[in-house]
C-alpha cells in the first residue's frame, strides 16, 4: 500500500463519533468483575459497551489508509489565522468575563443570533427565551431523555439513527423502537401503526426522535409532504417529536426544506448545532424548546454542565457577527456536493452488482446495503488489511445482531482519496458476495 494524500485523513478514524459507532457495532459489552464494587453499579452502568475493535484503533493509524468512518467537517476551509486573531481579542478584552462562570441557559446574545441561524434554516418565530444552550445536541438528546423518559418508557427513532443518540437514550433505559422509512424518511402510515400496536401493548410513548434533514448515516432527507402528517400523528398521540437537524443547512442546493418545528411551536422540541456549520470543538449546540417545557429542560441541562462554555459562546458569537457565516455555509454545500458526487461515481464505477446506496443531497454519508445474509462487521477487518475503514451498519440500529449496511463519510476526505478508498473497498464486498 502506497503513501499518498489519504495519509492525512487516516486519523479520521479515531474521531470521537467513528471510534463511538465502532464501540457499538462490535456489540460487546464488559466483562463481569469478581471485585466488590461491582455490586455498587447501577442498572444502566451495566449496559455501557466496551470497544471490542480497539486492535482496529490501533491498526487504523497505519499510514495510507483511507478513512471513510469520521463524519467531521472540513475545517480547512475556515479562516483560521482570522479566528485565532479573534480569540486572542476576546481573551484580551473581554477575559474575566469569557473565562468566568455564566448563565445556565447560555448568553443572551448568541441566543439572539440562534434565532437569527435558525430563521435562516425556516423557522421565524423562535424567543431566545425558549433557546437553551447545550454542549452539541448530544446534551440536548441527553437531557430530553432525562426529562419526559422513566425506564422502560419508549422512544421511537428512525432504523437506521445517530449512533450517540442510541447510546444516550439507552443509558437511561428506555425502550428504543424503530419506524420503519423508505429512501424519503419515515413513512406516516406506518408510523401510525407502529404507534397504534405499541400501545395496544401498554406501551408509553414519549418520544419520536427524527433527523429529517440527510439522516445519520443514511444520507436520508425525509420528503416535505410528509412532515407535517408526522407531526400530526405525534400530536393526536401525545408525543412530543424531538427534531435533530445539524446537517439542514448543508442541503448541497440550498434550497431548504421546511423543519418540522416551523409551524409546530408546542409540538416538536427542535436541536441544533455549530458543530457542522462551524467547528465541532467548540461544543456549542442548542435546543428550541416549547415555551411551556423551557423551564424544566433548562433546570435539567444545568444540573449536568452548570453553564455552557463563556469562551466558547462569545467566540461563536464573535463569528456569527464578524464574519460571513453564510458565505462559508455556502462554500462547505459546494465542497461537500463536490465530494459526495465523487463518491457516488467511484461506487459506480467500482461497486460490485448486488450493492445498491443511498445519494443524498446534502450532509455528510452514503449509506449502501449489500445483500442479506452478509454481516458487514467482520468485513471491517478485511477492509483494513485492504487499507480502507468504514462504519459496519450494526452501530446504527437498536436491533440486535448482523447488519448487510455500511456507512461511507465524504465530508472530511478529498475526491481523489475518495475514489481510491472505494476502489480498495469493491473487492472486500465482492468477495463477501461471492461466498453467500
Amino acid at each position: 500500500m502506497n503513501t499518498s494524500a489519504s495519509d492525512a485523513y487516516a486519523a479520521e478514524t479515531l474521531s470521537e463519533e467513528a471510534v463511538d459507532a465502532l464501540t457499538r457495532a462490535s456489540a460487546s459489552t464488559l466483562p463481569p468483575g469478581a471485585h466488590r464494587h461491582e455490586a455498587l453499579l447501577s442498572a444502566r452502568a451495566a449496559n455501557i459497551k466496551q470497544s471490542a475493535v480497539r486492535d482496529v484503533f490501533e491498526i487504523s493509524m497505519q499510514p495510507g489508509l483511507v478513512s471513510l468512518a469520521g463524519g467531521n467537517p472540513y475545517l480547512q476551509s475556515l479562516p483560521l489565522d482570522r479566528l485565532a486573531a479573534s480569540a486572542s481579542a476576546i481573551i484580551a478584552t473581554h477575559g474575566l468575563e469569557a473565562l468566568q462562570y455564566g448563565g445556565g441557559q447560555g448568553t443572551l446574545e448568541l441566543r439572539t443570533q440562534i434565532c437569527q441561524v435558525m430563521a435562516a434554516e425556516g423557522i421565524l418565530d423562535a424567543d431566545p427565551e425558549n433557546v437553551v444552550i447545550t454542549a452539541g445536541s448530544q446534551s440536548a438528546q441527553d437531557v430530553a431523555a432525562k426529562v419526559f423518559c422513566d425506564p422502560g418508557d419508549v422512544i421511537l427513532i428512525e432504523d437506521p439513527t445517530y449512533v450517540g443518540a442510541l447510546n444516550t437514550f439507552e443509558a437511561y433505559e428506555v425502550d428504543v423502537q424503530p419506524v420503519i422509512g423508505d429512501e424519503h424518511g419515515i413513512v406516516p402510515a406506518l408510523l401510525r401503526e407502529r404507534i397504534a400496536a405499541l400501545q395496544a401493548e401498554g406501551k408509553r410513548i414519549k418520544l419520536l426522535y427524527t433527523i429529517p434533514n440527510f439522516n445519520n448515516p443514511s444520507g436520508v432527507m425525509l420528503a416535505p409532504e410528509r412532515r407535517q402528517e408526522i407531526v400530526d400523528i405525534c400530536r393526536k398521540a401525545n408525543i412530543l417529536v424531538l427534531e435533530d437537524n445539524p446537517y439542514g443547512l448543508l442541503k448541497f442546493d440550498g434550497a431548504l426544506p421546511e423543519p418540522l418545528r416551523a409551524a409546530n411551536a408546542e409540538d416538536v422540541l427542535y436541536l441544533g448545532s455549530f458543530s457542522k456549520i462551524f467547528a465541532p470543538g467548540l461544543r456549542i449546540g442548542w435546543a428550541l424548546v416549547p415555551a411551556h417545557l423551557k423551564q424544566r429542560f433548562y433546570l435539567a441541562s444545568e444540573a449536568v454542565t452548570l453553564c455552557p462554555p463563556t469562551f466558547n459562546q462569545m467566540l461563536v458569537s464573535d463569528y456569527l457577527s464578524n464574519y460571513d457565516w453564510q458565505d462559508q455555509v455556502s462554500t462547505y454545500r459546494a465542497l461537500y456536493q463536490e465530494r459526495c458526487a465523487a463518491l457516488l461515481e467511484a461506487l459506480t464505477e467500482f461497486m460490485p452488482e448486488g450493492v445498491s446506496w443511498t445519494r443524498p443531497e446534502g450532509g455528510f454519508f452514503v449509506w449502501l446495503t449489500l445483500p442479506e445474509g452478509i454481516d458487514t462487521y467482520p468485513l471491517l477487518h478485511k477492509g483494513i488489511d485492504a487499507g480502507v475503514v468504514f462504519v459496519p451498519g450494526a452501530a446504527f440500529s437498536p436491533q440486535q445482531g448482523p447488519s448487510n449496511k455500511l456507512r461511507l463519510a465524504f465530508s472530511a476526505v478529498p475526491p481523489e482519496t475518495l475514489r481510491e478508498g472505494v476502489k480498495r473497498l469493491a473487492p472486500v464486498l465482492a468477495e463477501a458476495i461471492a461466498g453467500v
